[in-house]
C-alpha cells in the first residue's frame, strides 16, 4: 500500500513522520512524507531549532505529487499534530484530492490535543478545528482516552463509558475508532489497554503498563494500526499486531536507557510481531 503522511518531522528522535514512516516501510508499505515542521527535536525538551513550514509550502508539496499523476495510487492519508487553521485546510484539501482520485482511499486522523497527565497542551483554537473540520472527513481516528473525552464532551473512565464515547465519536463521521490508551479503574494492576471499534464490533487488548513516557509512540501506533487494518480488514487483528509491536518497541527503548524511541533497533517487532496479546471482543 501507499500512504501520504502529513505530519511533523524532527532530526533527532522519533515523533510525527520521524516515528511513522520507518515502521510502515519496514512492514512493506510505500510512504510519501509531507512535512509540516522541520525541527531539531520534539518540543518536550523545551528548546529546539528549525521552523514550522508555511502552509503554502506544505500545499505545494501535495500539489507537486498530484502533478505527477499519482494521487490515485494512494491508499491512505495520515495526519497527526496540526498547528493551526491553515495546516488544517491543507490536510482537508489533500484528503479531498486523494479521495477524488481514489474513492477507496482512507484518511486516518490522530487528533493530537493532550493527555490525562498534561491536560490539553495545544492552543485553545485547535481542538474545535480538529473536531469540526478534520474528524468529519476521517475514516479512522486514533485518540487517547483524554482526547476521546475532550472531542466528545464526555468523561470516559469505565469500559462502558469509553464505548459510549466511542459511539459519539463515530457519530461525528469516522467509522473506526482506535483508543490508544484506556485506563479504567477496574483493570488489572499495572496494565493498560487499547480499544478499537468499527461497524463489526469492538475489541480491547491489555498489556503490561511499562514505566516510560515515550514521545512518538502514539504516532507509531496510529500508523501501524491503519496499515494492519487496511491490509486485513479486521480491527481485532490490527489491534493485536499493533499492541505487540508497540509493546516491544517500548521495551527495547527502556532496555536501551535512552529517552527517544529505539525505532530502528526494534524494527523486527514491526516486521514480525510476536502476537503475545489477544484482543477480547467487548461488543
Amino acid at each position: 500500500m501507499r500512504f501520504l503522511s502529513i505530519q511533523s518531522h524532527v532530526a533527532y528522535g522519533h515523533v510525527g513522520n520521524s516515528a511513522a514512516v520507518f515502521p510502515l516501510q519496514r512492514i512493506g508499505h510505500e510512504v510519501w512524507p509531507v512535512l509540516t515542521v522541520n525541527f531539531s527535536n520534539h518540543t518536550g525538551y523545551g528548546a529546539w531549532g528549525g521552523m514550522a513550514i508555511p502552509a503554502e509550502q506544505v500545499q505545494g508539496v501535495v500539489q507537486g505529487i498530484e502533478d505527477r499523476g499519482v494521487l490515485g495510487t494512494v491508499d491512505g492519508v495520515l495526519s497527526g499534530y496540526l498547528g493551526g487553521e491553515e495546516i488544517v485546510d491543507v490536510v482537508v484539501d489533500a484528503v479531498a484530492r486523494v479521495k477524488a482520485a481514489n474513492p477507496a482511499a482512507t484518511f486516518t486522523c490522530d487528533p493530537v490535543m493532550g493527555n490525562a497527565k498534561s491536560g490539553c497542551f495545544v492552543a485553545p483554537t485547535i481542538p474545535p478545528l480538529i473536531r469540526e473540520r478534520v474528524v468529519p472527513h476521517a475514516d479512522i481516528i486514533a485518540p487517547n482516552q483524554f482526547e476521546l473525552g475532550f472531542m466528545t464532551h464526555t468523561d470516559p473512565d469505565s469500559l462502558e463509558s469509553t464505548l459510549e464515547s466511542v459511539d459519539r465519536a463515530r457519530d461525528l463521521g469516522p467509522r473506526t475508532v482506535l483508543v490508544t490508551s484506556v485506563l479504567r479503574p477496574d483493570r488489572e494492576p499495572d496494565t493498560i489497554e487499547m480499544l478499537a471499534a468499527d461497524d463489526e464490533g469492538a475489541w480491547i487488548v491489555q498489556t503490561p503498563h511499562l514505566p516510560i513516557k515515550a514521545n512518538g509512540s502514539g504516532d507509531v501506533t496510529s500508523a501501524l494500526f491503519t496499515a494492519h487494518y487496511r491490509e486485513t480488514g479486521s480491527a481485532a487483528t490490527a489491534l493485536e499486531r499493533t499492541a505487540s509491536s508497540v509493546f516491544d518497541l517500548l521495551q527495547v527503548t527502556i532496555d536501551s536507557g535512552e529517552r527517544e524511541l529505539r525505532v530502528v533497533q526494534a524494527q523486527d517487532a514491526f516486521a514480525n510481531p510476536r502476537m503475545q496479546f489477544a484482543a477480547r471482543q467487548v461488543r
